[in-house]
């Protein structure tokens, strides 16, 4: 295939890749946004392997080939509560790859270059490296703290941001002298210091900070894996990286600043490691406090009394693959003519989205899923409200609790309803570790039990 149809060809897979990021920005297009990105992909590998000569595809069909032969296994195992690890581990891919053909590109260039072109071609390489490094070790520690391995608590060592300013400038100076050698040797020494550096440098940023701002932590991953790409595109002097690395980088960076403010947090706060984070908290429920628990024939007999109910869904109910269950029970419910309607925090679940995919997984209709805005000012009026499986999206203490990690993240409002219902397995806390005071108010109920259980019985309930 000729340069010029190449490039025809990357226009129009940019152009698909486009349409998918705006086709995903609802629930109602999101189907139409993946079939644009998947065009796109086939546009994009067609045109690369039609441009690669003989030898370079026979290599490029193995390492596909190979590639497949482990990741559809995986991914075919990987549970939808595992998405957020997945999708952390395959950014981690990214910034390796960025590391590598950093590497590969300084060693052996595809392209001779002298001059100013050759001093920016080295700073290319150098930044690609750096941001491939961070975004590798950081993504690891992200998917390890979301799969329980490490501890979800914020590292917080004496001096952690002096640390983090001495290895960027530690990095910097290491660029200086590597633009400024002419030596291949000391031209690698210099990018292997810098490499470990910057590894470090990821590490430390992201364990730096706590469990409750980990989904902001996979988007911001997100954005550090879509330049990491685009960093390649332009060692490899590929537009369609650079346009398609631009715009994931571009998008993620926008992402994680809604998600900040969803959660009252500070954008650069959270990409500097947690910097300026509260570090202790005052007392968020009363030692002698108790609970009220409820039983499923009491929380039917609310449900088929209730003229409109709020259902709120968390990890939990993603733990459990309750989904199901759910969409059946609110079929139940609306069929009885109950307004019934689910109230989603931006960031519940662990990953930007989890709570919509799930629930349209069990087909609940996209008209009754709405955003913590929309549905807020409409608690005080609510009859019941099912929490399931949610805590720190719903915990009252970011609004009542000055003292508190989360103090000032916007919550779900439930506590303001008639009655509240909470469906856990016990008592433990959310992700983030802080007490819910929620669960010993005097409206709420706790129904204990695996969510999946407890809905079951409430659907045969509801049934009879």
């Amino acid at each position: 295939m000729s340069t010029g149809l190449v490039s025809v060809a990357y226009v129009v897979a940019s152009i698909c890749f486009i349409l998918s990021l705006g086709g995903l920005s609802h629930q109602e297009s999101a189907r139409r946004g993946n079939w644009y990105g998947v065009a796109g992909i086939i546009i994009a590998v067609g045109a690369t392997l039609a441009s690669v000569g003989d030898g370079g595809i026979t290599a490029i069909v193995i390492a596909v080939l190979l590639g497949a032969a482990i990741g559809i296994p995986i991914a075919n195992k990987v549970e939808m509560t595992q998405m957020p690890q997945l999708v952390a581990l395959l950014h981690s891919f990214v910034g390796l790859a960025a590391v590598l053909v950093g590497f590969a590109g300084y060693i052996e260039p595809l392209i001779a270059t002298s001059g100013t072109e050759h001093t920016i071609k080295l700073v290319e390489v150098f930044v690609g490296i750096f941001i491939g490094a961070v975004t590798f070790t950081g993504s690891l520690v992200a998917c390890g703290k979301l799969d329980g391995r490490i501890d979800s608590k914020a590292l917080t060592l004496p001096g952690r941001h002096l640390m983090n300013l001495v290895a960027i400038i530690a990095c910097v100076l290491l660029g200086a002298w590597f633009l400024g050698t002419e030596s291949m040797a000391l031209g690698i020494l210099a990018l292997v210091v810098m490499t470990v550096i910057a590894s470090v440098l990821g590490i430390h940023l992201i364990m730096a900070i706590g469990g409750a701002d980990m989904p902001v932590v996979v988007s911001m991953l997100n954005s550090y894996s879509g330049w990491a790409a685009a960093s390649i595109g332009f060692m490899l002097g590929n537009d369609l990286l650079i346009v398609v690395g631009a715009l994931v980088g571009s998008s993620g960076a926008i992402l994680s600043y809604i998600m900040c403010k969803a959660m009252n947090r500070s954008f650069i706060s959270v990409i500097l490691g947690g910097f300026g984070q509260t570090t202790s908290s005052s007392a968020a429920v009363d030692s002698d406090q108790t609970v009220h628990e409820s039983t499923v024939d009491d929380v039917c007999e609310e449900l088929r009394n209730a003229d409109s109910v709020i259902i709120v869904p968390g990890y939990g109910m993603a733990v459990a693959q309750a989904q199901n269950g759910v969409s059946e029970m609110t079929k139940i419910l609306r069929d009885r003519g109950v307004n019934v309607r689910f109230g989603i925090h931006p960031v519940a679940g662990r990953l930007p989205g989890h709570m919509n995919v799930l629930l349209a997984e069990a087909h609940v209709p996209y008209d009754i899923v709405l955003e913590m805005d929309e549905l807020n000012a409409d608690f005080p009026d609510t009859d019941v409200v099912l929490v399931i499986g949610a805590n720190d999206t719903v915990n009252p203490a970011a609004a009542e609790d000055p003292g508190s990690p989360i103090a000032g993240m916007p919550v779900l409002e439930v506590w303001k309803a008639r009655q509240v219902v909470v469906l856990k397995r016990g008592m433990a806390t959310g992700y983030s570790g802080v007490e819910n005071p929620l669960f010993f108010k005097d409206n709420t109920r706790m129904l204990f039990g695996d969510a999946k259980e407890s809905i079951d019985k409430l659907v045969n309930g509801l049934r009879g």
